[in-house]
């Protein structure tokens, strides 16, 4: 790989282009931040220098700062790894130079990318280039300016947007919302770029220092205004982010007191935030994404991926139907099989609800909406099969069904079809057993609503050939996927990992706690329903599915209560009929249901395991832990079993499958924040306490008595070798 490096040409025109180069996407890693800062004082002392400059190689400006120097601050604890550049090189080098700076952006700009273009005195870009400040989903704020520059040149209501929702715009959009001095074609724009920086050298353009513009700022009661209406709209979509807030207080800062006291405010409240939870959380998150995509014995032996053309999907249901919207979404034929005409018209009419959806909703173009709905084709038998790529089976969790679909899949398709069932619990082995082509056999988990939901899951079994498994991870990754190769068990990594968590939350309600105060609390820790809700959305016939499944893989591991099935006799069945625990009616919020305590009451009698037929008393933070660490506790198993490659695997699909908070850095991260002996000793006790449920796993019990993180990789054991 290229080493970064910077360098600088100076024109016979007396322009000297500083061309940053660090692929592939020209990230500010420290030595580019050195070089920059070398070029830079280099072209103010020569005298054949009347202007600069800046571009990026490759068809880039720059996608940000290095996010490796986070990483690196928090395994180290040591905040002086980032380097302080704000007020050295892009205030007093670059915005208050002697020789004015022009950047000429292309393709991205992004991050500190484009807060060293903010700093620039005007900025020249080609069409379509992503300009935006990220920085937030990490945990942190812009640390170059950005906080300062961005609503000075734009408004501060679309900086703000820009800001907190960390929502890019193109360099066109831009150019509209005065960011953007001029739009100009690739070919054309260094040589624009370097009359424009003449220009302003020569006088003849305003030679403009952002930092120091307030005409788009508005009143002082308008800003405020605006601060405190964005403050009230971060603490409903933001929850346990605090580098929103921080955000607000910065921008606000520089409001009051000058541009300049805002950056000094700026790099202070980056340094305090770089080090926080929050942040150590959402960049493990980040590298966690990124390491997915790395499966040993796959992505590493030389092997070329075979791109999808056509696939068939078996089931127009809920799931089928939302696979189907992703596939044809992303340029890629569907055949979708049903069992009669009815069923078949029905999905085809829920598919095209999804596609106008993304259309009314402004998330896709109506020529392209109609150019993928032109791509699916509703079929009754199998005569269409001839040419698929691959077959994703998406029927009920009827085993014996599935077996046969498998059977006669395999029969009507061609012999390099990848045949891949979407089951969210039953073992893959069982599924493709009456197949002769074990090595084509695979799961494609994806998660409901499939369109919308970025995790799939794909599920190898010991015989399923690692072609097969880079072919639909490259898939997962042409319909905006983020694949996890997973091994195969019941559940398989999420679902497994994650089926004590409405048990648990079902044993706290039978030893007396408040259903709708332990939702509260799990939603405050910052999932989007808690566990009883989830219940509710998924129905009440699914949930008793899947414990059936569970229940047989991991006996004396569940709890068994008759809750379910007396909310079904009392006609309730969650959101699918509008009762459950909460009420849902159509344009308003789920609102809990009063009328159903009776029936835990009733549920709560029969189980009888409140100590002394009293309820407990426990606090929030105990329920938290009530529910969340027998949930850890099942990913230890799954880590010791090899059912992921590696523990930020979990993580990742934690986030992304079940939206355990994106903050937490995923299951384990959080796990070990919290600390393993911890945990250990919160379920021996409540083992002790209410029975075999909470018993810590060898692994967590291994781990906590020598003091060794979860995630830290385990010996490799037969186990793990025959998974993955």
């Amino acid at each position: 790989m290229a080493k970064p490096r910077v360098d600088m040409e100076v024109g016979t025109d007396g322009v000297a282009v500083i061309t940053l180069s660090n692929p592939p996407v020209n990230a500010l890693a420290v030595p580019i931040l050195a070089g920059l800062k070398e070029k830079y004082d280099e072209a103010m002392r020569r005298n054949d220098v009347k202007a600069i400059v800046v571009a990026g190689e490759g068809g880039r400006f720059s996608g940000g700062f290095d996010i490796n120097v986070f990483g690196k601050v928090h395994q180290t604890g040591d905040i002086s790894r980032l380097p302080d550049v704000s007020v050295d090189l892009l205030v007093n080098t670059i915005e208050d130079g002697k020789k004015p700076s022009v950047a000429a952006i292309q393709g991205l700009a992004l991050g500190g990318g484009l807060e060293l273009t903010l700093a620039c005195h005007a900025r020249i870009s080609a069409p379509k280039a992503q300009l935006g400040l990220p920085e937030l989903t990490l945990g942190v704020i812009p640390g170059f300016g950005g906080t300062q520059r961005l609503p000075r040149l734009v408004g501060l209501q679309k900086a703000i947007e820009m800001m907190l929702l960390s929502k890019s715009i193109t360099s066109d959009e831009g150019f509209k919302l005065g960011l953007i001095d001029a739009i100009v074609s690739p070919d054309e724009l260094l040589k624009v770029s370097r009359l424009w920086a003449l220009v302003i050298a020569e006088r003849r353009k305003p030679w403009l220092r952002s930092l120091h513009k307030t005409d788009k700022l508005g009143s002082l009661y308008e800003a405020q205004e605006i601060l405190k209406a964005s403050r009230q709209q971060a603490k409903k979509t933001a929850r346990n982010m605090p580098q929103h807030q921080a955000c607000l207080d910065v921008i606000e800062a520089g409001i009051l007191r000058g541009g300049y006291d805002g950056l000094l405010k700026e790099t202070k409240v980056l340094h305090e935030l770089v080090q926080s939870d929050t942040s150590k959380g959402l960049v493990h998150v980040f590298f966690a994404q990124r390491l997915a995509s790395k499966v040993p014995g796959i992505t590493d032996v030389g092997l070329r991926p075979q791109h999808m053309k056509k696939v068939a999907i078996i089931g127009g249901g809920l799931m089928g139907s939302g696979i189907a919207t992703a596939l044809i979404l992303n340029n890629i034929y569907v055949i979708l099989k049903e069992i009669n005409s009815e069923y078949l018209l029905k999905g085809i009419k829920t598919i095209e609800g999804n596609v106008r959806g993304l259309v009314t909703r402004g998330e896709l173009a109506q020529d392209r909406a109609k150019k993928a709905l032109s791509m699916l084709k509703g079929v009754l038998d199998y005569s269409e099969f001839k040419d698929v790529d691959m077959v994703i089976e998406a029927v009920v969790e009827n085993v014996s069904l599935k077996q046969t679909i498998f059977s006669d899949i395999e029969k009507a398709c061609p012999p390099h079809c990848i045949l891949a069932t979407n089951t969210s619990t039953i073992d893959i082995n069982i599924v493709g057993e009456r197949t002769s082509s074990q090595d084509r056999v695979v799961g494609a988990h994806f998660f409901s609503p499939a369109h919308i939901m970025p995790l799939l899951e794909i599920v190898r079994t010991e015989k399923t050939s690692p072609q097969v498994i880079l072919d639909l991870m490259t898939m997962g990754k042409t319909i905006k996927k983020v694949p996890v190769a997973v091994g195969n068990c019941t559940g398989f990594a999420v679902n497994r990992t994650f089926f004590p968590y409405t048990q648990s939350a079902n044993i706290l309600v039978h030893l007396g706690v408040d259903l709708f105060r332990i939702d509260g609390v799990i939603t405050n820790f910052g999932l989007n329903v808690g566990p009883f809700q989830l219940q509710d959305l998924a129905g009440y016939a699914v949930e008793l599915a899947t414990d059936k499944e569970f229940s047989g893989a991991f006996s004396g591991r569940n709890f068994v209560s008759p809750l379910l099935e007396l909310l079904i006799k009392s006609g309730r069945n969650g959101k699918i009929n509008g009762r459950g625990y909460y009420v849902y009616e159509k344009g308003s919020k789920p609102k809990p249901d009063p009328s159903v305590l009776p029936i835990v009451e009733e549920s709560r009698r029969l189980t009888n395991i409140m100590p002394g037929g009293k309820p407990i008393n426990v606090s929030d933070e105990e329920i938290l832990e009530m529910v969340f660490f027998p949930v850890v506790n099942e990913a230890c198993r799954v880590l010791d079993d090899g059912i992921v490659v590696r523990a930020s695997d979990l993580d990742i699909a934690s986030v992304l499958g079940m939206s355990f908070p994106s903050c937490r850095g995923g299951i384990i991260f959080w796990a070990d924040t919290v600390g393993p002996s911890y945990i250990h000793r919160c379920l021996k006790r409540w083992s002790d306490l209410y029975g075999n449920f909470f018993t810590p796993s060898r692994f967590l019990e291994e781990r906590a008595t020598k003091g060794i993180p979860l995630s830290a990789p385990a010996s490799t054991s037969s186990a793990s070798r025959s998974r993955l």
